[in-house]
């Protein structure tokens, strides 16, 4: 982020939807950025926010533990917006009172708004939002004016009389609030004043410039997996320097069908970049043999990866930094920005799991970005549709796919299924609405009946789910007609299957992988 450049801070009260706040003012062209709860006035100064938005939270308020911001953001003189706790906490440290409320609300909610002006411009006087709170403002101070109410909530929405902070006890930045984004936009354009000049062609000169000022003379090394972001950093790196990025694709023998060779006519034939195709199919499904314990497998698959990978880095000449495909959740999840959020969700997963011993300065390009922004990025930069749109798969790739025995036949019945269920999702039309979907060949057999011969063999799940942040998912509702012909194709040409089921299981409390 340059200092010239508009921003927003998140400040994240520990809300499952801090991320979506941030993307929801990012679609408003405004860059947005997460930070902790309790970043000091001086830091907030330093970055030099137009605003500030006060994410919820699950605490209450007057808890005794509760997460408090710097009491002096409300005297910096910059537009603050509150959301629920945020609302709560923006009120309260103005005198009003906040308590558990008569009435808990939770989901779709009528709200009338009972005062317009620039908060509620262009938004209708009846509308639906999105409640989820225990705690309201029962009893609004006199620095304050109501904006909207529900049939249980007289403080919906509240505006402060001589300062330039509002709150709203819904959240708008969850779809089902039916005007959530007008309401966002008219925050960050209209109140804080933001021009909303960000925009992805000017980020990716940007990068360019930074990276070529960065990287000088030296080489940087990426390593390909066939997935969306390193594909885009790779992509990004060479439209910065050209011949001096060198690309690594370990094919271990754990890909999808077609996907060593995609990555190869994409890097080598239309990039021209410097590609190393490892291959090390034999060494995996030799480690892999007889092995079923799914944690095993990753772990086998984990350490000879970076052993790989570690021989061939050492192989190129002038090598002094590596590429990696971090977006910006991981960065917030990993606690690996001193500003954002305190609590560290999960361990921050680089490329591969490439250890920092390998000796080389790190280079993460997309750190910055949410996943719709890389995908954005990728087809700016001339990356074709299918490889930017390319469903996730997980880092053991197959082999996690493959339940049982990870055996060279077996994998290859189970790529053919799984192509076959990718072409017909196409065919359909499906591909880009779903999420993820994919096949899985479970570790048993059943009985089935060919021509006149009695058959026992394996069987295929297919896998399809519906999500907008992977935290939680549902099963995705394929119709009847297109499983009838995914089935009908896997066991009319997938040799050793008779059999196909449809996994209709949501997570929680089921995963979207099978292993």
């Amino acid at each position: 982020m340059r200092e010239d450049e508009d921003v927003i801070l998140v400040l994240d009260f520990g809300s499952q939807t801090a991320q979506l706040i941030a993307r929801r003012v990012r679609e408003q062209h405004v860059f947005c950025q997460i930070v902790r709860h309790d970043l000091t006035v001086d830091r907030i100064r330093e970055l030099n926010p137009r605003g500030l938005i006060l994410s919820g939270g699950p605490a209450s308020v007057y808890g005794e533990n509760s997460p408090q911001p710097d009491p002096a953001i409300f005297d910096l003189e910059i537009p603050i917006l509150g959301i629920c706790y945020g609302m709560q906490l923006a009120c309260r440290s103005q005198g009003s009172e906040v308590s558990p409320g008569l009435h808990r609300e939770f989901g779709r909610t009528a709200c009338h708004v009972v005062e317009g002006g620039d908060l509620f411009a262009g938004v209708p006087e009846e509308s639906i939002v999105w409640m989820s709170h225990g705690d309201q403002v029962q009893d609004l101070s006199d620095h304050f004016t109501a904006l909207a109410t529900t049939d249980t909530c007289p403080f919906a929405a509240v505006k402060h009389h001589t300062r330039e902070i509002y709150g709203l006890q819904f959240h708008p930045e969850v779809t089902h609030t039916e005007h959530g984004g007008t309401l966002l936009g008219n925050f960050v354009r209209t109140i804080c004043g933001c021009t909303g000049g960000w925009r992805m062609s000017e980020f990716i000169q940007r990068e360019v410039e930074l990276l070529r000022e960065r990287v000088g003379n030296n080489r940087v090394i990426c390593g390909l997996s066939g997935g969306v972001d390193s594909s885009v950093v790779a992509a990004l790196l060479y439209e910065a320097i050209g011949s001096q990025l060198s690309c690594i694709l370990v094919d271990n023998g754990l890909l999808r069908a077609g996907e060593a060779e995609s990555v190869v006519t994409c890097f080598q034939d239309h990039f021209k970049t410097d590609l190393h195709v490892v291959r090390a199919e034999e060494l995996f499904l030799k480690e892999l043999a007889g092995v079923t314990d799914p944690q095993r497998k990753r772990k086998i698959i984990g350490k000879l990866f970076i052993d790989v990978f570690r021989k061939e880095a050492e192989s190129i000449p002038d090598a002094k930094f590596l590429a990696q495909g971090t977006l910006y959740p991981d960065v917030i999840e990993s606690g690996a920005d001193p500003d954002g959020p305190a609590a560290t969700i999960k361990a921050h997963h680089n490329v591969g799991g490439l250890p920092a011993e390998l000796g080389f300065e790190l280079i993460e390009p997309l750190r910055d970005l949410f996943k719709d922004e890389v995908r954005t990025m990728g087809l700016e930069l001339g990356l074709p549709e299918e490889m930017v749109w390319r469903h996730p798969f997980p880092g053991p790739g197959l082999a996690v796919r493959c339940l049982g025995e990870v055996r060279k036949e077996r994998l290859e019945t189970l790529r053919e299924a799984d192509a076959i269920v990718i072409d017909e999702l196409t065919k359909a039309g499906l591909y880009r609405e779903i999420r993820q979907a994919f096949a899985v060949l479970l570790p048993v057999q059943s009985v089935g009946v060919m021509g006149d011969d009695r058959t026992y063999d394996d069987v295929i799940a297919v896998r399809a789910v519906a999500t907008d942040d992977f935290m939680t998912a549902d099963w995705f509702h394929v119709p009847y007609e297109v499983l009838g012909r995914i089935s009908t194709r896997i066991i009319n040409n997938v040799r050793g299957v008779n059999r196909v089921t449809y996994d209709i299981s949501s997570k929680p409390p089921s995963t979207i992988e099978w292993e």
